[in-house]
C-alpha cells in the first residue's frame, strides 16, 4: 500500500498515477474522506476520553446534587464514547478497505499506455535466416513431440486443457534449466530456497495478488489457503511482520516452486503446446533493499535476467512496460521477451518488478537504521519460467532433422549431451 501521509500531501500525484494505471481516479477522493473521518473520530474519541477520565476524579471528590449532575454527565460520556470509538473502527476499515484497492505510484519514467505502449530499450541477438538455411522451422510442441519430450494429450486427459507432461529429454531439460539458474543465482549471492506452494490470505493479500490478479488465483475453501502463482508471494512474506537491521540488506534470495495460474481471459490465447499453461515450475529472484537503493537494485536484477537468456544463446530484446499493463504492486517493470521463430514475434520469457515500500507496508516488514524504524523495498524478477523458456530454447535451436542443440551452458546438468535427438517411433 500507499503512505497516507503522501495521499494527503499530494493527491494530485496518487491521481496521476491511478489515471495512468488506468484504474478509478475517483477511489483517491474517497480515500482522503475516509482518512479525514478516521482521523477526525480518532481524535473525537480522544476528546471524549480525557473529558471522561477528568470527570472520573471530579465525582470521587463530588457530593449531593454535585455528584448527581456529574453522574449523569458520565452516564451521556460513557455512551458518547462508545459511539465515538464505533465511529473511529468504521472509518479505519474503510479507509485500510480503500487502501488495499489502490496500486502502487507508478515511476514517472514509465511510458503511459496500455499492452502495446511499452518502450523498447535494448535488443539481443539476430534471428535465424531458416529459410537460408533451406527447412521450414517446428514450432516448440512437433520438435517436442519428435524428442518425446512433451505429451499435451495426455496432459488433457489427465488434467484438462493448458496441462501437459515434461518426458524423458523434456523432464531433463527441465531439470538443468532449474539448475542452472539456481546456481547462477547462487553464484551472484543469492540464497536458494525452496518455497511454500500454499500460503495464507495474509500473504496473498499482503503481496498484491488478491486485487485485479485475483481471478487468476487457484483458492482451497476448505483450508483457505491459495495455491501460488509465483514464489514471489512465500518469498515477500518470508519476513512478514519482522524488523530487519540494515547492516543485514540487501536479503537477495532464489526460489524455486511450482505456480498454478487460472489463465483467466486468455481464452483462445496461446491454446497450442505449452506457452501458456496453468501449471508450471519457475526460479524467481527477490531482494529487500533501503528504499533509496530499489531503482539499482532494479537495474541488477534485470542484467542477471540479461546474463542469463545470453548464456542460453536465445535473441531477445528487453522493453519497460506501460503504465496500465503494470501489476498492483508494481512501481515499474522491464520484461525481457525471447524471440519466437515461428509466431515471428517476441514472447516474454522474464520480468522483473520494483514495488517500492507496497509490499512491505502491506506485510508489515521495516528496517531498522540509526535507531529509526521505516519500511523497506521489496523487487522480484523471474529468472527461469521453465515451460517458456523450454519452447524459446527448442524453437531457436532446431536443426533440419528435428534435433536441438543444447546451449554450453546447460550441457554439464545434461551429462554432456550436446543435441537432443528425435527418438524411434
Amino acid at each position: 500500500m500507499i503512505d497516507l501521509r503522501l495521499l494527503r500531501e499530494d493527491p494530485d500525484r496518487v491521481r496521476a498515477s491511478q489515471r495512468a494505471r488506468g484504474e478509478d481516479v475517483a477511489l483517491v477522493d474517497s480515500l482522503l474522506s475516509a482518512d479525514e473521518r478516521r482521523r477526525s473520530s480518532g481524535v473525537r474519541f480522544d476528546e471524549l476520553r480525557a473529558e471522561q477520565k477528568g470527570l472520573g476524579k471530579l465525582i470521587g471528590k463530588a457530593t449531593g446534587d454535585e455528584k448527581a449532575e456529574l453522574l449523569k454527565r458520565a452516564s451521556q460520556l460513557a455512551a458518547d464514547v462508545k459511539t465515538a470509538d464505533a465511529e473511529r473502527d468504521r472509518a479505519d476499515a474503510e479507509t485500510q478497505e480503500l487502501l488495499q484497492r489502490l496500486g502502487n505510484l507508478v515511476h514517472p519514467d514509465v511510458p503511459v499506455g496500455g499492452e502495446e505502449d511499452f518502450v523498447t530499450l535494448e535488443t539481443h541477438g539476430t534471428h535465424r535466416d531458416f529459410a537460408a538455411e533451406g527447412f521450414e522451422p517446428r514450432d516448440h510442441l512437433e520438435l517436442g513431440q519428435l524428442l518425446g519430450a512433451i505429451d499435451v494429450e495426455r496432459g488433457a486427459k489427465v488434467s484438462g486443457s493448458r496441462f501437459y507432461f515434461l518426458t524423458g529429454v523434456g523432464a531433463l531439460l527441465e531439470l538443468a534449466l532449474v539448475n542452472a539458474a539456481i546456481a547462477q543465482a547462487t553464484a551472484a549471492g543469492f540464497t536458494p530456497m525452496l518455497t511454500p506452494a500454499l500460503v495464507r490470505p495474509q500473504s496473498m493479500a499482503g503481496t498484491g495478488f488478491l486485487g485485479q490478479a485475483a481471478q487468476d488465483v487457484y483458492h482451497l475453501d476448505k483450508d483457505d489457503l491459495y495455491l501460488v502463482g509465483t514464489s514471489e508471494v512465500p518469498l515477500a512474506a518470508y519476513h512478514m511482520d519482522e524488523i530487519i537491521d540494515a547492516e543485514r540488506l540487501p536479503l537477495r534470495y532464489a526460489g524455486f516452486s511450482p505456480c498454478f495460474r487460472r489463465e483467466a481471459g486468455s481464452h483462445g490465447k496461446d491454446t497450442r503446446g505449452i506457452f501458456r499453461v496453468h501449471q508450471f515450475d519457475k526460479v524467481e529472484m527477490f531482494s529487500y533493499v533501503l528504499p533509496e537503493d530499489s531503482q539499482a537494485e532494479h537495474q541488477r536484477l534485470l542484467e542477471w535476467e540479461k546474463q542469463w537468456l545470453t548464456s542460453l544463446e536465445l535473441p531477445f530484446r528487453v522493453i519497460d512496460v506501460a503504465s496500465a499493463d503494470l501489476g498492483a504492486s508494481a512501481s515499474r517493470k522491464y520484461d525481457c521477451e525471447a524471440w519466437i521463430p515461428t509466431q515471428g514475434k517476441y514472447r516474454e520469457l522474464t520480468s522483473t518488478s520494483d514495488c517500492t515500500e507496497f509490499q512491505s507496508r502491506r506485510l508489515s516488514i521495516r528496517v531498522r537504521e540509526d535507531k529509526k524504524v521505516r519500511p523497506l523495498a521489496t523487487l522480484n524478477g523471474t529468472l527461469c519460467a521453465v515451460p517458456r523458456t523450454i519452447v524459446a530454447i527448442l524453437e531457436n535451436h532446431q536443426q533440419a532433422d528435428g534435433s536441438v542443440r543444447v546451449p554450453e551452458v546447460l550441457r554439464p546438468y545434461l551429462g554432456g549431451r550436446e543435441v537432443l535427438e528425435p527418438v524411434a517411433k
